[in-house]
């Protein structure tokens, strides 16, 4: 009788449980958030755009609005670190762009490209003359090769299916009359099938060698992924005829993932991977293959040969040749660079890489070009011989230095044209205007000895973007044009080579960006893109600079919600990202501006002002340390420490009260905000989008970090919000794609996080999106996202009295329902 009754109290109390288990894993519809804020996210984007090499017309990008989630949902091979879809042979994943257009800059006529209607667009590329582009057209089932002319507006078909768009798929060669193209061959047959019984376990080892690997997701499985990703990676070379439309193939098939035409047309480098692959680092570290192939197919030379680069120190460098490639300058000749400190960063020394060259036929000894005190991250070549700005940069101290190097005369000393810390916006010089020369390959420009540079002009009062003029000789700098008054204009590009002439990007809070054309001091608008929300116009912002208790200068962007009067005080919501800086001088600078346009879209967090609530957008969280190698020895301190500076200034400046206060953020920002939440009292309540929490999870360094797990134990443990469960008293909304591909923000980083707080008696709770990766794309997520944000703060933040109680007295978990 006992047990019976035992027996029937146990499936009693299992029926209850399961209950409760069914309620917290409920599969809810997906829900909308007021009507008016879903009108906001179904508005039309404005499209991108490109000026022509020639510099006489604007390509236009027509945009697609959200996607469905349907899109998303489409069959998905995940390989390599890669997102696939089998059907076409491709990259997986909605379209984006879905138009062609061009404007004339010369009558200001805008000329629509006919195409086929519920297509996609990818791969866009201008022809050296400038005249056409060619791209990629995907269809449900299929990627088509197209060219359009741009003089008449038509575009033509030349290749219907076929193409091999898993990696690099079009590019023009040099004629202008040719494409080299990617296409599945005919000859690899049937897609493979993955058996129902596995041959035999999947088996790995290592032999004493060190191997710090990254925590990368999407990562080959078994032999049976291995053979689906050669069967999609195989691709066989073709030049295609742009009138005709014929194909002559090049060469055998290869599991290549780039090719590049010579500047003179007669030979292509070829970088393809090599089996067998890795299951512990993705594509871009499997073994491979560098070399050279005629136009007749045949091979010429092998450039380099890399084993799998699973081998590599956190923040270095592959041993032997790498960033292999084409001389801009010259008719057929290869550059390198291979490291002096066999690719270590911890190794001292007084130079790290040497950088070489060598013409074709590739028989003779390869010539050394120069050698680097630091890193050497490539040349940009210029129109001035065979000159080029060879990019050194130093990841302790973080200075950048730019070398004009002569790479026909090697003797020639090199002349320093930049050296700054790289996070020194101030300092920031810009970048140089380019030009296409004889080849058809994109050179700096150097008109009458003078280049000229255009860049975001960081300034204490917020971006100013400038043209200057710089010698050639000298570098010496004068300006010609600097952005002004209460709107931000930044160049797009020059129309005269002299910068007589030149388009820009203009803005301000309540109009997008639109297309102007300066001439002679005076301008012209082509474009004229509506803004998507007048109704948001009367949101009032201000870029606020502020110091935190250490003397470091804060900065943040603020704005106050529709219909916000004087002296009122609302509730705040704080959207920060953490950095780390070496000094506090680059760490307090300025960045960004009070006058760019408000634009709302997608699951921005200026949708809260909408609903009542203030925004600290981009609230500065400098963490400084001039040792890179310990700065993270202080991050929760100075973490901490910057917010409270922050909520101060909310309320010195009337908007807030400092207690109805919310901390968000993505990514390392959700990191943030879990931190935040567990060692301060600061905010009501969080909301956390797609974050990493156990740090020993990710045990080969993090963001900034450059120390194992091993190495710094304490600090993987003291930095990991989920050690600190068990302090978070706030409520906390956590959101995570659930197929997130980012490194280290594994799903389950979300899945465990929501344990242990839930373990821990504390509110929160975990929405996990569909098919949704790192950041949301699906219009049913998006609306979905901002749905249950405005739900969380509404219910936590927005009461004048707080729902969980006086902080001092409350009980975890005891939220308001």
């Amino acid at each position: 009788m006992r047990r019976r009754n035992g027996f029937g109290i146990t499936l009693a109390l299992a029926g209850l449980c399961l209950g409760v288990a069914a309620t917290a894993h409920a599969q809810d519809a997906y829900r909308l958030p007021p009507q008016d804020v879903v009108d906001i996210v179904d508005a039309p984007l404005s499209p991108f755009t490109s000026l022509s090499p020639n510099r006489d017309l604007l390509l236009l990008l027509h945009r697609e609005a959200l996607p469905p989630v349907s899109e998303l949902a489409r069959p998905m091979e995940r390989l390599a670190g890669l997102r696939l879809d089998a059907t076409t042979n491709g990259r997986h994943g909605p379209r984006s762009v879905v138009g062609l257009s061009v404007i004339d800059l010369a009558t200001g006529e805008e000329r629509a490209i006919t195409l086929p209607a519920d297509t996609g667009i990818s791969g866009t590329t201008w022809s050296p003359d400038g005249n056409s582009v060619a791209f990629i057209l995907s269809r449900d089932d299929a990627l088509g090769l197209w060219v359009a002319d741009l003089e008449t507006g038509s575009a033509r078909e030349l290749i219907p299916s076929g193409i091999n768009a898993v990696f690099s798929a079009v590019s023009w060669m040099p004629d202008g009359e040719r494409l080299l193209v990617h296409l599945t061959p005919e000859s690899r047959g049937e897609m493979p099938e993955r058996p129902r019984v596995p041959v035999g376990p999947v088996t790995q080892e290592a032999s004493g060698i060190e191997a710090q690997v990254r925590t990368y997701q999407d990562l080959l499985a078994d032999p049976d992924d291995a053979a689906l990703f050669a069967w999609l990676a195989t691709s066989q070379l073709a030049l295609v005829d742009t009138d005709t439309g014929n194909a002559e193939m090049i060469g055998a098939p290869d599991f290549i993932y780039s090719s590049d035409p010579s500047p003179n047309g007669a030979y292509i480098l070829v970088g393809a991977m090599e089996q067998p692959f890795s299951y512990d680092v993705p594509w871009s570290s499997f073994p491979d293959r560098t070399y050279v192939l005629d136009l007749d197919g045949e091979e010429v030379a092998t450039i380099a040969r890399q084993p799998v680069a699973d081998y590599v120190p956190i923040g270095g460098v592959i041993r032997g040749r790498r960033s292999i490639s084409w001389q801009a300058s010259h008719p057929a000749r290869l550059t390198w660079a291979e490291a002096l400190d066999g690719g270590d960063p911890r190794v001292e020394t007084d130079q790290r890489d040497s950088v070489w060259a060598q013409e074709a036929p590739f028989t003779e000894e390869p010539v050394e070009i120069l050698r680097t005190e630091d890193r050497y991250y490539g040349t940009q070549f210029t129109e001035v011989g065979q000159t080029g700005f060879a990019v050194e940069y130093d990841r302790d101290t973080r200075v950048i230095r730019r070398w004009l190097v002569d790479f026909a005369d090697p003797s020639v000393a090199p002349r320093l044209a930049e050296e700054r810390n790289l996070q020194d916006s101030y300092a920031n010089p810009g970048s140089p205007e380019t030009t296409r020369n004889e080849f058809g390959r994109s050179v700096v420009a150097v008109p009458d000895g003078y280049m000229y540079m255009t860049g975001e002009g960081a300034t204490p009062e917020g971006n100013r973007p400038f043209l200057n003029r710089v010698s050639f000789e000298t570098f010496e700098t004068q300006e010609l044009w600097r952005n002004s008054g209460e709107n931000l204009e930044s160049v797009i590009g020059l129309v005269e080579l002299d910068g007589s002439a030149f388009l820009t990007s203009w803005e301000d809070p309540v109009t997008p960006p639109n297309v102007r054309l300066h001439r002679d001091g005076d301008w012209t608008q082509l474009t004229d893109f509506a803004n998507p929300h007048p109704q948001l116009n009367d949101i009032q912002r201000e870029l606020i600079t502020f110091e935190r208790e250490d003397g470091v200068m804060l900065s943040s962007t603020v704005y106050l919600p529709v219909g916000y009067e004087e002296g009122d005080q609302v509730p705040v919501v704080v959207w920060a990202y953490p950095l780390e800086y070496n000094d506090a001088a680059t760490a307090g600078q300025v960045r960004g501006s009070p006058y760019e346009f408000s634009r709302i879209a997608g699951t921005s967090p200026r949708f809260f002002l909408t609903q009542g609530y203030a925004l600290m957008e981009d609230a500065t969280m400098p963490i400084v340390g001039s040792d890179p190698e310990t700065v993270n020895d202080t991050f929760i301190d100075q973490l901490v420490m910057s917010a409270e500076a922050i909520v101060a200034e909310s309320v010195n400046r009337g908007f807030g009260d400092g207690e109805r206060v919310a901390v968000a953020g993505h990514s390392y920002g959700a990191f943030m905000t879990a931190n935040l939440l567990a060692h301060s009292d600061l905010f009501r309540a969080g909301i956390a989008r797609s974050g990493a929490y156990n740090r020993t999870l990710t045990p080969f360094g993090f963001q900034a970090e450059r120390r194992t797990y091993w190495e710094a134990p304490e600090v993987y443990y003291n930095l990991s919000p989920f050690m600190h469960a068990d302090q978070i008293n706030e409520p906390m909304l956590m959101i995570h794609g659930a197929m997130d591909n980012n490194s280290g923000t594994y799903p389950i980083q979300s899945e465990r996080m929501f344990a242990a707080v839930k373990g821990n008696a504390g509110t929160v709770r975990l929405v996990m999106l569909p098919y949704e990766s790192h950041g949301y794309r699906g219009r049913e997520s998006v609306l979905h996202v901002l749905a249950e944000s405005f739900d969380w703060l509404d219910r936590y933040v927005m009461p004048e009295e707080n729902p969980m109680g006086p902080e001092d007295d409350a009980e975890p978990g005891a939220a308001m329902e």
